[in-house]
């Protein structure tokens, strides 16, 4: 636990029964009965060492997608060695994670998954911000982004999150090669229909170009969700997320519109046309890295 303290186990007594008798503060808000989730520890060593879950334990473990080091105190039994961290520790944490799991919905408190990254902004939207008035410009991305967010779902992905002009987009990975080559197709469908239904009504109105750049990466994140109880949303966290907004960004400078990493060309690579690759540094990345401009399906 956070408190750096060392306790002996009795025989076969829960994690929580230990932290209690030692007079650590464990939370648990359902009294130790298995209905909430407070009272959740990970086990950074010696998993081996406790029970299996309980019924109880493996609803709410399954329902918060919970990792397997993650436990339920009250229904973890001690049968050796273990070092265990608290996680949740004062009265802000409680009012995050108090909710009885009939509550709690679909939240994540947080997983490690493999996914697909889609970054997309645009181009020189500073100059339109300058030159139009805001509500032309409020008009304009909610015509972009109703039109983006159905090719992203046509593809099988979901818009998450939406910043500024720009917005970010996952494709869950269950088959690498389909489901890369998916999300690829999700940006070339994306160019084709801002130039087609974008491009002509923003230069038609404004006299204005409107263009796009899209970054595509896949990687490791934690995925969760964030934000008050009655205000949150999902979201993903980690290098992954920062690499693929670096790809994104480095279109403006190549003179490029669709960029994709050397993992995405690895799964796609004989089924999409490249025009050229690049070796680059990336800011704030170490070391350079390649990249791949994708112009169509081969």
């Amino acid at each position: 636990m956070p408190d750096l303290k060392e306790v002996t186990a009795k025989q076969d007594e829960t994690v929580l029964e230990v932290a209690l008798r030692a007079g650590i503060p464990l939370v648990h808000v359902c009294s130790g009965n298995g209905r909430c989730s407070t009272c959740r520890v990970r086990i950074t060593e010696g998993l081996e060492n406790v029970s299996p879950r309980t019924i109880d334990e493996y609803k709410i473990a399954e329902s918060l997608s919970f990792s397997r080091d993650i436990r339920l105190a009250c229904q973890t039994r001690i049968k050796g060695d273990v070092t265990v961290r608290r996680l949740v520790v004062d009265n802000e944490d409680v009012g995050l994670t108090s909710l009885l799991i009939r509550q709690a919905g679909s939240d994540h408190v947080g997983v490690e998954k493999e996914i697909l990254i889609l970054m997309a902004d645009v181009r020189d939207f500073t100059h339109l911000t300058e030159i139009l008035l805001p509500y032309d410009i409020v008009h304009i991305l909610n015509r972009y982004f109703n039109l983006v967010d159905e090719v992203i779902e046509r593809y099988g992905g979901r818009v998450v999150n939406y910043m500024g002009d720009g917005f970010m987009a996952l494709f869950e990975i269950e088959n690498p090669e389909e489901d890369a080559l998916s999300a690829v197709k999700a940006g070339l469908a994306m160019l084709r229909d801002v130039q087609k239904r974008m491009q002509p009504y923003v230069r038609g109105l404004f006299g204005e170009d409107f263009e796009i750049g899209i970054g595509l990466h896949h990687g490791l994140v934690v995925a969760g969700t964030v934000g008050r109880r009655d205000n949150k949303r999902q979201t993903v966290i980690g290098d992954a997320v920062n690499f693929a907004s670096r790809i994104e960004s480095i279109n403006k400078k190549l003179g490029t519109r669709f960029l994709i990493s050397r993992a995405i060309y690895s799964l796609v690579q004989g089924k999409i046309k490249i025009r050229r690759k690049y070796t680059m540094s990336l800011k704030g990345k170490s070391g350079t890295h390649t990249v791949y401009e994708v112009v169509g399906l081969a």
